[in-house]
């Protein structure tokens, strides 16, 4: 954890970090040296332990766990790929995160037609066994939780696992708290903003979206 929210640290910095050092404590100690070598002018102080147990903390209070990359419910289809994060925090049931997953997302302004093909198609999904993972987001990812709120749904969100974004999901995501689960790789408190998106969608390359309302090769719904 303190490896990975230092400033300047990604994922894919922090695996390589990982290989070069051997151990996350090794590369802690090597950051404020990294940093004086490269073009910044200032030294980077990496995240300390007592800031650390103060996020564990919170996140016990708040009912929320860590899972590391490597653990058995960490998803193996996003540890595959490159910039998987290197931990992930859910809230919820963590145990869907092993089951078989099929991402559904697509278009926030979508048309009634769209929103009851995202739901039904999820809810088939659901009765398959397949646990179905969105966005949170209005139109047809809130749909897709919908349909899929009885067997198994997971929100990606690009906040923190306690920030309800957009507020008319409120219930859904306080539905999703119990009976399904919600999955971030950002602090607790994080308000959603627009640089955090991406950062939150090259999540679904893990799970390969099964359907998309944005993909013209698959079904369109608007």
């Amino acid at each position: 954890m303190r490896l990975c929210r230092t400033e300047t640290i990604g994922p894919i910095t922090f695996y390589a970090m990982l290989r070069r050092f051997g151990s996350a404590r090794a590369a802690l100690d090597m950051v404020p040296r990294l940093a004086r070598r490269g073009e910044r002018s200032q030294t980077v102080t990496p995240v300390t332990r007592a800031a650390a147990e103060v996020e564990l903390a919170a996140l016990n209070r708040a009912g929320a766990r860590m899972i590391c990359w490597g653990e058995p419910l960490y998803p193996s289809a996003l540890a595959a790929i490159e910039d998987a994060p290197p931990f992930l925090t859910v809230l919820g049931r963590a145990e869907l995160l092993s089951r078989p997953i099929v991402a559904i997302v697509g278009a926030r302004n979508a048309s009634a037609i769209g929103r009851r093909i995202s739901r039904e198609l999820a809810a088939s999904l659901g009765e398959a066994g397949i646990v179905v993972v969105s966005g949170l987001a209005r139109g047809i990812d809130a749909a897709a939780h919908l349909g899929a709120l009885e067997t198994g749904s997971v929100a990606v969100v690009a906040g923190g696992v306690d920030v309800v974004y957009p507020e008319e999901n409120r219930g859904l995501h306080e539905a999703l708290a119990r009976q399904g689960a919600i999955l971030v790789e950002l602090p607790l408190g994080t308000e959603p903003q627009a640089r955090h998106f991406p950062r939150r969608n090259r999540t679904f390359r893990g799970w390969r979206s099964g359907w998309s309302s944005s993909r013209p090769r698959l079904a369109r719904a608007r």
